[in-house]
């Protein structure tokens, strides 16, 4: 089937993810609603990234998809036939007389009425979604069967709505290897909305990544558990689909005078990104309390922007730990509510002996006036993002487990 393309589409244009829908959305009817649980591959250096299996289609095949719960749409590399696509661990999606039309309500929830590319009902309903730091998919909505398993022990195949993507464009060669991007946002087009309309789940999705690669993932609000630190959603702009308000910054247990700076949280980021006064105040912080301490910078590795050698090459982030002092965020508005990072939670250990500091300058990437809680914040913590109570809560867990399903 060849799918028309079209030069002039909508850009869904976000802050390193497609954008959440202005106002979260809450499922029109949960009845019997249960979760789904799905194991997570991948690591935050050296992959980068990390991914789950996804089958879809009758037969059902087997899809990596990125887990971004920062952006709506999922969607996957195409045979439309495809203009431009990456190299991808599995062959492409073909569809099969399933696009959906401009009527769909759907696609509706894609495009806004000022800029609205369709000309009629029944054309197809065209997207393109732009990454800030991972480039852009133009494609169009397609329908498929998605085979789950619930934890409630129903297996069911319902039919979602996602992106046939045909035409990629990447930065560079780092981009993951993976068939698409697993969008897990608050909008209506999410797999999440989907299932939470059809009342299969509730509208709440959880991560847990491992600091030794791996992890889990769920939909639904069976394995949230007690304990949780939890903080509103305050900020439901397109640029800001997961901001927890503002965060003042402790670091080794003192205050800064790094506060109010506003925060969001983005699993589609592998490295966490400060805008520039932030980051600076934060590394002077850094390398200042080095000082006297046998670490020297490590200039010729290329891993990241800041990197330090010891006497020996360091195997492990632990190896390194006496030497740096653990970061807090605390939230004024959650009665300041602790997000904490051990040394091992802002570090990576590269491939070259050194540990490089996982937290970027994001003014460089275009992030001048917001702070990204990326993946290497986020392990060994099971992070939950309750849309239907505009939360967002995390709470210290062994990631290395995965739930019984």
């Amino acid at each position: 089937m060849q799918v028309i393309r079209r030069s002039l589409l909508l850009v869904l244009l976000v802050i390193l993810c497609c954008c959440s829908s202005s106002a979260f959305w809450k499922p029109k009817h949960v009845k019997s609603a249960s979760t789904v649980v799905f194991p997570v591959h991948g690591n935050v250096y050296p992959k980068g990234y990390y991914h789950v299996t996804l089958y879809i289609g009758q037969p059902p095949k087997p899809y990596f998809l990125d887990i971004d719960t920062g952006s709506d749409l999922t969607w996957l590399q195409c045979d439309a036939p495809c203009a431009r696509c990456t190299p991808a661990p599995h062959s492409l999606y073909k569809p099969k007389k399933n696009v959906i039309s401009c009527q769909d309500p759907l696609c509706t929830t894609l495009h806004s009425p000022v800029s609205n590319p369709c000309e009629g009902p029944q054309d197809q309903c065209d997207y393109e979604v732009a990454y800030a730091d991972q480039g852009s998919s133009i494609g169009v909505l397609v329908k498929d069967v998605f085979p789950l398993k619930f934890t409630n022990g129903t297996g069911l195949s319902p039919r979602l709505a996602f992106g046939c993507g045909y035409n990629q464009e990447v930065p560079d060669s780092s981009h993951p290897y993976t068939d698409g991007v697993l969008g897990l946002g608050s909008g209506e087009s999410s797999i999440l909305g989907q299932l939470a309309d059809l009342g299969l789940t509730r509208n709440i999705v959880g991560h847990c990544l491992s600091a030794r690669g791996g992890g889990f993932l769920f939909v639904g609000d069976d394995l949230v558990p007690s304990g949780v630190a939890w903080a509103p959603l305050l900020d439901r702009s397109p640029k800001k689909p997961h901001s927890s308000g503002s965060a003042d910054i402790f670091f080794g247990g003192k205050l800064t005078e790094i506060k109010d700076i506003p925060v969001v949280f983005d699993s589609g980021s592998t490295y966490s990104y400060f805008s520039t006064p932030a980051y600076n105040a934060l590394l002077s912080l850094i390398k200042n309390d080095l000082k006297g301490k046998q670490l020297n910078d490590a200039n010729n590795d290329r891993s990241l922007p800041v990197c330090w050698k010891g006497i020996k090459a360091f195997q492990s982030v632990r190896e390194a730990m006496s030497f740096f002092k653990p970061i807090e965020l605390s939230f004024p508005n959650a009665k300041n509510a602790k997000f904490q990072l051990q040394p091992e939670a802002y570090l990576i250990a590269s491939k070259h002996g050194n540990v490089c500091l996982g937290i970027l300058n994001g003014s460089e990437v275009g992030l001048e006036h917001i702070n990204v809680i990326g993946d290497i914040f986020m392990l060994d913590k099971m992070v939950i993002y309750d849309y239907e109570k505009e939360q967002i809560g995390w709470f210290p867990a062994n990631c290395d487990k995965l739930p019984k399903s």
